[in-house]
């Protein structure tokens, strides 16, 4: 009887719950936002009838109300990584209030050979200082389960679910050895893809750091030192000289294309890129000049100080047109045109003498 009682109170109440549902997860997604957390997904679910049968069915006898069961509405945060979990969690109880005597932490209850269900289960209610209505006070005393895992542990509890298995020990005991083989190559992964993103961070932060301070030479030339470096603006000096050729209007576009450019033309440090800025800097001027004469262009991009220094080194290094052809390929992808301009720039640098 006291079955029926809680299915009819679980019917009268689920507008309540789709209403706590829709803003619980607009508060998190918030949070998330706020704090430059991405994940890989924020899922919800309000426990469909059938399944609230299915659960009063087997453990009936446990709940007194609706109230008992504390998961009718279940959220559910992935993270990318297992250590963003305990970041979130420190957010989530500064935002609800948390039932600890009915919250678990899984991730500390499994063996030591076990992947299994590893999450974060909070059991949560909505505190009156996020909101309070009068109408409705009962959005202040219901709970939710919230659950937080990782991708990976993500992965491993929806292989169970579609197998059949609610657990490790149901397994039958001869697939358990290569159940357990799986789940130790997937928790070492989760926590190396941990340990990988953690170096990754702090040596860009070092890289940025020694950009800062000018150690240029100590800095090897790769995407992030490389980028650190753009923050800098270093050819602004050189493209505003240009630009004021024709009073043009400068407008900053991308100088990640040239990475790979100024590999192949061999800097090997930041301290490379700049002596190669400094040498070739008038050079790249008086190019610009010939270029510009005439042509009445009153917008620029930034990239023609970097650009023309490539060119002033290429040829000036005797790579000639052929060295042209390839850095135009590289910049803007194969084209008959390519070899036409390197020609066309070819000319006009024999007039100021650098080939």
């Amino acid at each position: 009887m006291h079955c029926e009682m809680i299915l009819d109170e679980y019917r009268e109440k689920m507008s309540l719950y789709e209403r706590m549902r829709t803003f619980v997860v607009e508060k998190l997604r918030a949070c998330l936002d706020e704090n430059h957390i991405l994940v890989a997904g924020l899922e919800s679910r309000i426990k469909s009838e059938s399944s609230l049968v299915g659960k009063l069915e087997l453990k009936g006898y446990k709940y007194h109300s609706l109230d008992d069961i504390t998961d009718i509405l279940g959220i559910r945060i992935i993270t990318f990584y297992s250590n963003e979990v305990d970041i979130i969690s420190a957010l989530v109880e500064q935002m609800f209030d948390i039932d600890w005597e009915n919250s678990v932490d899984k991730r500390k209850m499994l063996e030591i050979d076990r992947f299994g269900y590893m999450s974060l289960h909070y059991i949560c209610r909505i505190p009156e200082t996020m909101y309070k209505n009068p109408s409705m006070p009962e959005l202040n005393q219901m709970r939710f389960e919230l659950q937080m895992r990782s991708s990976l542990q993500h992965v491993w509890a929806n292989m169970y679910h579609d197998m059949g298995y609610k657990s490790d020990v149901e397994v039958p005991l001869e697939y358990q050895r290569d159940m357990s083989r799986l789940a130790g190559m997937l928790e070492l992964a989760d926590e190396q893809f941990g340990r990988i993103r953690k170096e990754i961070t702090d040596y860009r932060r070092k890289v940025q750091a020694l950009v800062a301070s000018g150690n240029f030479d100590e800095v090897t030339l790769d995407g992030d030192t490389f980028r650190s470096f753009l923050e800098l603006k270093p050819f602004m000096r050189l493209a505003k000289k240009i630009a004021a050729i024709n009073q043009a209007e400068l407008f900053e576009d991308s100088l990640m294309p040239y990475y790979k450019v100024l590999l192949r033309l061999g800097m090997k440090t930041i301290g490379d890129i700049v002596r190669l800025r400094d040498e070739y800097e008038e050079a790249a001027y008086q190019l610009a000049l010939l270029q510009l004469a005439g042509t009445g262009l009153d917008i620029l991009a930034y990239s023609v100080a970097l650009q023309n220094i490539c060119i002033v080194y290429i040829l000036k290094k005797g790579f000639g047109e052929a060295g042209l052809t390839q850095l135009f390929t590289a910049l803007y992808g194969a084209s008959n045109y390519n070899a036409q301009r390197a020609h066309r720039i070819s000319e006009q640098a024999k007039k100021i003498n650098l080939i």
